[in-house]
């Protein structure tokens, strides 16, 4: 993913809402699966870590993306944005080149 993907992903997150938190209880197998349904239905995702989790948000984001296989466009502050590109037939976002 080049820069210019990467800022145009980051302009379409900016609207949304986040549709996972993510508490004291971490990162488990169920939240995982969660995360890679949502991705596959969305292809683009906003999470929110909460005050009373444990875990650095960006750790969360990295650990998420590989378990996932998706992409991290961005950690800021609390909020991690996520993307997967979806397949062919069920594509939503066209990247720029």
């Amino acid at each position: 993913m080049n820069s210019r993907q990467r800022a145009y992903l980051m302009s379409l997150a900016q609207t949304m809402q986040p549709i996972i938190q993510i508490g004291k209880g971490g990162l488990t197998p169920e939240l995982a699966s969660a995360v890679s349904e949502a991705l596959a239905a969305r292809e683009l995702i906003k999470i929110s870590v909460l005050q009373n989790c444990m875990e650095s948000p960006k750790e969360l984001a990295v650990t998420l993306g590989e378990r996932t296989r998706s992409q991290v466009v961005q950690v800021i502050g609390k909020k991690i944005v996520l993307y997967k590109e979806g397949k062919d037939d069920k594509k939503k976002i066209v990247l720029p080149k």
